[in-house]
């Protein structure tokens, strides 16, 4: 790129004309080189944008019930050292209708993050096109298939795989560990929605597309047009249509006015976009049937073909939710209110043993999530570092926030990151405070599902025999190929004979001496960004009007009391609670209880005494660091591993919170003699405690009872000091 050096003044329209040809040109040059990208993409068999070189280990085409899913293990970039007993992580790809590999699209990624913390990493990706009779089950018993792999691969890791849902793979994810509760460990879902009824008004305008549209007819229309297949560039076109000034202007007019140096990123991004993939005709139904529309998995009455029920309640492993406020596709309350589904408050999923934590961004958009590099150098590092702690996590509710470690930060040594990880408990209210659907509102949604089975099965009954006798594979491949987003795509390929005389002048443009920019400060550049800033605007406006609308519509039809009353949501029956809500497992008998307290010796007594000081505050990392100590100090055994550390910490916790005072009255039974072990332990105890700085009056007060329990002689200067008294 080379200004023009001229030293005669240079009128501005003609400096602007010739930039703004120069521009038009490269423009159409990049959407050349787009178009040529996805014609060469379609005919590979496994396209993908992954950064990260990798190995083939299990392919799912191969199985009992074929999927065109595969297991690949990612090779370290150079620099990168892995070290094999660390816990794995498994990737998953969203199979949501555009091409694989977006969960490791970058260096800087869910990926890259885990290489970088020594743990080997997986990913699960998929092919364009399904498998015969493929269906959403086959996959979710694929995926099991492929965690035992590698679980399997790594039989001295210190846990089991960390499983990673992207998007549609996060409720994929949750399916598959639902199955098979003791297989999967910590799971991070990103961007993954789980109640898609939930939202507020005047917001999430794509929860109402479904019921607007009656239901899931349309889904099963083209998927006959299909010829059983789905084309997954309708799923496209609907996550684009959520955005019109994004689509229509605001992508495009970006490369055009930074056309030097906007196109190389561009170009990488819609080799991803670009690529729309298929869907079994019967996978799209389930999808759209089961959580779209009918949002019956977090209900609990998503069946599998064996007559086995989807109960998220039967995970055993800690679930890490991470979503954003700036999420116009998965929001807040879709990536949280399955809670709500599913208990009625806290102590329910304390009593079932699920740990749940969630991490929520300001303004990171959808995809950002999980492909954001200033995401993954921050919340994904952070949870990949502090996987051990979350995994050892006593049961409940809990929210991870973060905070930049600086010159202030107390402890900084016990600190692993550039952050400050902190796990703070948290009760269903918090959630419901993010807002949530109203009694009614739910009724409304229920109606849409009801309208929308009474529509599907009157389509199957009255048109889908005569649009299946009139499809064949050359009409549905037709379809597919005249699609707007194809066609886009393909307009500006060498395929166009138009477009052969645009590359050259694109050459010709970018060789020495022969780009103009324009001047930053001429006046019509500033001209044109105004009259972008105008499309803009009014794109926007016309955007929100048509939210208006197709929220208004929404719930004029189904608030209707009549039509709530003809599909059977007004009657006495209807009234009553519906879900399957609560805990499943029981509480321990008082007997069973009493004969766990005074069970064990100071490791158990410790920690004991550690929950207890340390009740209700949260735990942070520099706290968690630091716990293995406890058990140093108490026990001359071997460094005992997370899961042995997990069913001590548990165990104590249970007893804690079935009755405190019983609890904590046992201590002095379990003490051995040995009075410098206790010592050395009530010393440890106070460092975990005060890791995080100075204490709150209470934990101070708990902590004088603890010590008095386990040395009972023992002087009160440190509890004074580190208490700031």
């Amino acid at each position: 790129m080379q200004k023009n050096s001229s030293t005669n003044p240079v009128n501005p329209w003609v400096e602007y004309m010739q930039d703004a040809m120069e521009r038009s040109v490269l423009f159409l040059d990049i959407l050349r080189q787009r178009g040529n990208n996805y014609e060469e993409r379609t005919q590979r068999v496994a396209p993908n944008v992954l950064s990260f070189d990798a190995e083939l280990i299990s392919d799912g085409r191969t199985f009992e019930r074929p999927v065109n899913y595969a297991l690949v293990a990612i090779t370290p970039p150079e620099g990168v050292v892995i070290d094999p007993k660390k816990r794995p992580f498994i990737v998953f790809d969203p199979r949501a209708g555009h091409g694989p590999g977006i969960g490791g699209m970058k260096h800087d990624s869910e990926i890259g993050v885990a290489m970088n913390a020594g743990h080997p990493c997986y990913f699960v990706g998929f092919l364009p096109e399904p498998m015969p009779g493929q269906t959403v089950e086959d996959v979710c018993r694929a995926e099991a298939q492929f965690i035992r792999t590698v679980t399997d691969l790594h039989p001295e890791a210190e846990g089991k795989p960390t499983l990673i849902g992207n998007c549609q793979a996060g409720w994929q994810v949750m399916i598959t560990a639902a199955l098979n509760p003791d297989l999967a460990g910590p799971i991070l879902l990103a961007g993954a929605p789980l109640s898609y009824w939930a939202g507020v008004r005047g917001r999430n305008p794509m929860r109402y597309l479904g019921g607007n549209l009656g239901g899931s007819w349309m889904t099963t229309l083209t998927g006959d047009m299909g010829d059983g297949k789905f084309d997954g560039a309708w799923l496209v076109s609907n996550f684009e249509s959520n955005n019109l000034a994004n689509t229509l202007w605001k992508k495009q007019y970006n490369v055009y006015s930074k056309v030097d140096t906007e196109g190389p990123r561009y170009l990488e991004f819609e080799k991803w976009w670009g690529t729309p993939v298929q869907l079994n005709a019967e996978e799209m139904q389930f999808i759209v049937d089961e959580l779209f529309v009918g949002n019956r998995l977090t209900a609990g009455e998503t069946i599998m073909s064996n007559g086995e029920r989807v109960d998220l309640r039967k995970i055993q492993s800690p679930i890490i939710v991470f979503c954003s406020w700036g999420d116009d596709i998965t929001p807040p309350q879709q990536a949280l209110d399955w809670l709500l589904d599913l208990y009625d408050d806290v102590d329910q999923i304390i009593q079932n043993g699920q740990t749940i934590i969630y991490c929520t961004h300001q303004s990171i958009g959808h995809l950002g999530i999980f492909v954001s590099g200033s995401v993954a150098t921050k919340e994904h590092e952070e949870i990949a570092m502090n996987m051990e702690m979350i995994d050892s996590l006593l049961p409940g509710l809990y929210e991870l926030e973060l905070t930049d470690l600086d010159a202030g930060t107390a402890n900084p040594d016990l600190v692993g990151g550039k952050h400050v990880a902190k796990l703070s408990p948290r009760t269903l209210d918090d959630i419901r405070a993010l807002g949530h659907n109203s009694p009614e509102d739910e009724r409304k949604f229920a109606t849409a599902a009801r309208i929308s089975e009474i529509n599907q099965g009157l389509y199957r009954a009255l048109l889908s025999p005569v649009v299946q006798a009139a499809t064949t594979p050359v009409s549905a491949e037709i379809l597919r190929e005249v699609h707007p987003n194809r066609v886009a795509f393909r307009a500006f390929s060498d395929r166009n004979p138009v477009m052969t005389p645009i590359a050259e002048m694109a050459e010709e443009i970018r060789s020495e001496g022969n780009r103009h920019p324009v001047s930053p400060d001429n006046p019509f550049l500033q001209y044109e960004k105004f009259v972008s800033s105008w499309v803009i605007n009014g794109l926007e406006v016309v955007g929100k009007a048509r939210e208006v609308w197709a929220e208004t519509l929404f719930h004029s039809v189904y608030g209707s009391p009549v039509l709530q009353a003809a599909v059977g949501l007004k009657s006495d029956v209807a009234q009553k609670a519906n879900r399957a809500s609560g805990a499943l497992h029981q509480i321990a008998s008082p007997a069973e209880l009493d004969e766990e307290l005074g069970q064990g010796g100071l490791p158990e007594a410790g920690m004991r005494a550690l929950l207890y000081v340390m009740r209700g505050g949260g735990i942070d990392e520099r706290q968690f660091n630091a716990l293995e100590q406890i058990y140093r100090a108490a026990s001359d055994k071997a460094p005992i591993p997370v899961a042995g550390l997990k069913a001590i910490l548990r165990q104590q916790a249970r007893l804690l919170r079935a009755d405190p005072k019983a609890a904590m009255a046992a201590i002095p039974s379990m003490l051995p003699k040995d009075s410098d072990r206790g010592e050395r332990v009530v010393e440890t105890i106070e460092t975990i405690v005060g890791a995080k700085g100075k204490l709150e009056p209470e934990t101070a007060k708990r902590l004088r009872e603890v010590r008095n329990l386990l040395v009972p002689t023992r002087k009160t200067a440190t509890i004074r000091k580190i208490s700031g008294k």
